[in-house]
């Protein structure tokens, strides 16, 4: 502060001296005055605390610019840049050009004020000269010193933010005006680009754009009035034949930003442009741009695709069209409510240069763009999409060439099609039927492909696209196309040609196998057309390929809506046919089974399509699967796959019994639960010794739920053997309670905080959610909630009585040698469970209306062959209570 306070007496003392002093003098008393004042503001991190700022800065002003004026008086151009040169640049000790420099680029940076001074001392015209020189004489050889250094890169740096600064404000502008040299500047930006100083190319376009920016409508008559535009126009015309495309757009983007940045102003420059051929200029210098590299010119040539996509808007008048609305319409479409919001496209011609682009180019990056361009103009205004489309149908037109074009291009331009109906709500059918055209034909599948997969999108939109793709005969091409993929793939099958389709080929039989989904999806009437065209047949032959299956098995359970009997017939037919290791088959058709059953119209049908045998025979093929260790096809496969299986094995027959009670007599009559009880034992994880084991005392006893929270979520180790019973007696024990099948209980869910992680802990995991959630062989599965809290929570209620005969079945043999006191601990466990579900007063009543208590005591006693056994005396107990209060005389015998 001390500091400035001093500087600021010594200024006041040389503004009291000034009148007296001869200009010299007060030049050098000046000058003498600055490195003090740059040494002040050096030290004081750049904080100026000068009162007389203003008065400073209007006087070192007047001093540069008087120096720059002495330095260019009567000298040559290339003499006058060296001078310039030679005044400004820094050379050892500081020189008085130098000085001058940097003080007014210290002062042009504090406030407007200031910045008003500095103006209107004649600097910016006087700048704009040094500029240029600077650009349009580069620096030559000299014979005394060799070649001569580059600009300073400081001092060029001081000068630019000097000038940027300047040229911001209107006065700035209007002080410029005063020199000729903005349109000689413009004009030599536009003919000697390739002649110009490389280094201060860059520098250049940043203050003529700075300049654009703030054009006023004085400026713009100037350059109208001298035709800068026009002559620009006509050198650039020569130079885009001449010079790299890059270059071109170099010096091209600066003409266009005073045409696009003076529109708000004036029209002058914008209807210059357009009568001296600027967009035919354009056209040709963004053409010669093909093949470009991806970071070659990109800077520009991507602003002058930016100003003439806002030029599109810049016209005097609103353009009326009215364009004939084909129906139908989605529901909420309404053109009468598409109203504009002021971006409205008015200039054809700009968007005209946008399009030929389009149609002449197939280079990726114009293309790109120019796809950009468009969708930004529709999310100016939804009203733009009609006004275009109804005019020049840049869209319509663009479907024509689609497949020419790149890759990249033709995934971009399906997605701005798909848009129109996602985002403005408008089904464009001139554009659909292009698009499906294009389909039948197929010239090229990728771009088939990708056209299918936008029309897709549209259909999960709407079930109106279901009609309109019906009538409009995509489906039937679709189920034709499908037909002959079928009679391929079925000719193929078991040889070598099996598998040929590959690569867009196979994608391509996937995504119409998923577009017939989405279209018979909610339609009956589609259901009806595929089935009428005789497809089933050809459509269940795509089953056996995993990339087909979702979508297969989502146009057969359409199927079921018209024919459940149909349906069924085919899954259970395709679940017995399947071989022992296509469990990934098994498991798909399992899950779409049980989404079918949910309806309890389709359980009748899964009843007389041998659903029941069918279901269980897929427990007889997966004998000795979860035996440790594993042999054979399940050694590659993995128990957490083959406990999958049984799971949803198991879910699909209780869905199916589920509250109907034709079906639960159908089971119990026919042995069926007696059948479930060997399979689910020969599954190789259950004792298969015939003598039942002398009873241990035992040291500790744990209830069912413990062992469960054991097993699966603490850190006890357990043999892998009874993980895996414990597994089946848990899927059993839900589905006594009727509640198998709508099991989430498999849901994976995160570890709280302190728990451990579930990479460790195995056991199956819930499909609904997670469809790869069931990893493939070998997979390690998340942990669970609390199995206890689960046992004590809900109704225990006995739903299936059946399960209970299977579970006391498997009682005995839950053992294994070498695990005799875990093994008898578990089998109490299970048989206090069972002895629980009966306490309930609706579950007695259940078991005595069952008819199956008899069956249940007869299990009993084969599973006890000891009759003083104390298991078997508990369970018979039990059960003979509940059967003194039933009326079943083979009971009470």
């Amino acid at each position: 502060t001390l500091q400035w306070e001093t500087l600021g007496r010594q200024f006041v003392e040389y503004e009291q001296m000034a009148p007296f002093l001869i200009p010299e003098e007060q030049q050098r008393r000046l000058l003498d005055f600055l490195p003090l004042f740059l040494k002040a503001w050096e030290q004081s991190a750049g904080v100026i605390v000068f009162p007389n700022i203003q008065l400073l800065a209007s006087e070192v002003s007047k001093l540069l610019t008087k120096e720059i004026k002495r330095n260019l008086n009567g000298k040559p151009a290339e003499e006058a840049r060296l001078a310039l040169e030679q005044l400004l640049q820094q050379k050892g000790e500081a020189e008085d050009g130098h000085l001058l420099l940097k003080s007014v680029y210290l002062l042009s940076q504090t406030d407007l004020r200031t910045m008003c001074n500095i103006v209107g001392s004649g600097l910016p015209a006087a700048l704009m000269q040094c500029l240029y020189l600077f650009f349009t004489f580069p620096l030559k050889k000299t014979s005394d010193d060799g070649e001569t250094s580059e600009d300073d890169g400081q001092t060029q740096e001081m000068l630019v933010k000097i000038m940027l600064n300047m040229y911001r404000e209107e006065q700035g502008i209007e002080e410029l005006l005063t020199a000729d040299k903005l349109q000689s500047l413009i004009i030599a930006t536009a003919s000697l680009w390739d002649q110009c100083s490389h280094s201060w190319k860059v520098p250049t376009g940043r203050v003529l754009r700075t300049i654009s920016k703030a054009q006023t409508k004085n400026s713009i008559v100037y350059l109208q009035a001298v035709d800068c535009i026009k002559i620009a126009i006509q050198n650039l015309f020569k130079l885009a034949d001449t010079l790299p495309a890059c270059d071109v757009c170099e010096a091209a983007s600066i003409v266009l930003c005073f045409v696009k940045d003076s529109y708000p102003v004036s029209s002058a420059l914008l209807t210059e442009f357009e009568n001296n051929d600027g967009y035919q200029l354009l056209l040709k210098i963004l053409l010669r741009c093909e093949g470009l590299q991806q970071n070659e010119g990109n800077p520009y040539l991507d602003e002058i695709l930016d100003m003439l996509t806002c030029l599109t808007t810049c016209g005097k008048t609103e353009l009326k069209v009215s364009g004939n609305i084909v129906h139908p319409q989605l529901p909420h479409f309404d053109f009468e409510q598409t109203r504009s919001s002021g971006m409205t496209v008015k200039n054809l011609q700009a968007f005209q240069v946008l399009q030929s682009i389009f149609q002449k180019s197939n280079d990726q990056h114009l293309c790109g763009r120019i796809l950009e361009a468009i969708g930004t103009i529709w999310a100016w205004d939804t009203v733009n999409f009609f006004l275009l489309e109804w005019t020049l149908q840049p869209i319509n037109q663009f479907t024509d060439i689609i497949h020419f074009k790149p890759h990249p291009i033709q995934v971009q331009f399906f997605r701005l099609v798909e848009s129109i109906v996602l985002d403005l709500s408008y089904i464009p059918h001139e554009i659909l039927k292009k698009v499906q055209y294009l389909i039948k034909e197929n010239i090229m599948p990728f771009c088939t492909l990708t056209a299918l997969r936008c029309l897709l999108s549209m259909t999960k939109k709407d079930l109106l696209f279901s009609d309109i793709f019906r009538d409009s005969g995509l489906l039937g091409l679709l189920l034709a196309l499908l037909r002959k993929q079928a009679k391929i793939l079925r000719k193929s099958a078991g040889t070598h040609l099996h598998g040929l389709e590959k690569g867009t080929e196979k994608e391509l039989n996937a995504v119409m196998l998923k577009m017939v989904s989405a279209l018979t999806v909610g339609s009956v009437r589609n259901t009806v057309v595929l089935k009428d065209y005789g497809m089933v047949p050809y459509i269940k032959i795509f089953l056996d390929d995993e990339c087909y299956r979702s979508a297969t098995l989502s146009i057969l359970e359409q199927l079921s809506v018209i024919n459940y009997e149909e349906y069924m017939s085919i899954i259970i037919g395709a679940l017995c046919s399947s071989t022992q290791g296509e469990l990934h088959l098994k498991l798909d058709l399992l899950k779409s089974l049980l989404r079918i059953l949910e309806s309890p119209k389709s359980h009748s049908a899964f009843r007389t399509c041998s659903g029941f045998n069918g279901l269980l025979s897929l427990l007889s093929d997966m004998e000795g699967a979860l035996q440790d260790p594993p042999s054979g096809v399940w050694a590659e496969v993995g128990q957490n796959c083959i406990l999958e299986l049984v799971f949803y094995t198991l879910q699909g027959i209780t869905a199916a019994l589920h509250l109907d009670p034709v079906n639960s007599n159908f089971f119990q009559r026919n042995g069926l639960f007696e059948k479930m009880a060997e399979d689910l034992s020969s599954l190789g994880c259950f004792w298969t010794q015939a003598e039942w084991q002398i009873p241990l005392t035992l040291e500790k006893t744990r209830t069912f739920g413990e062992f469960l929270n054991a097993a699966f979520c603490s850190s006890e180790p357990f043999p892998v053997w009874l993980k895996n019973c414990i597994w089946i007696l848990n899927f059993l024990d839900l589905m006594v309670k009727g509640t198998l099948h709508l099991e989430t209980y498999f849901k994976e869910r995160k570890p709280e905080m302190g728990e451990a992680s579930g990479d460790d802990k195995e056991g199956p995991q819930a499909q609904e959610e997670h469809p790869d959630a069931f990893k493939r062989p070998g997979n390690k599965l998340p942990s669970y909630v609390s199995f206890s809290c689960r046992w004590e929570m809900g109704d225990c209620a006995i739903v299936h009585p059946g399960a209970v005969c299977v579970m006391v079945r498997l009682l005995p043999k839950l053992y294994k040698e070498g695990h005799a006191q875990l093994s008898q601990e578990i089998q109490c466990a299970v048989v206090d469970h069972i002895q629980s579900l009966v306490k309930s007063e609706k579950s007695r009543q259940v078991m005595c209306g069952s008819g199956l208590l008899s069956t249940i005591i007869t299990s009993c006693q084969d599973a006890f062959r000891n009759e003083s056994h104390p298991l078997h005396l508990r369970l018979t107990r039990v059960f003979e209570k509940l059967a003194s209060q039933a009326i079943e005389p083979d009971v009470l015998r």
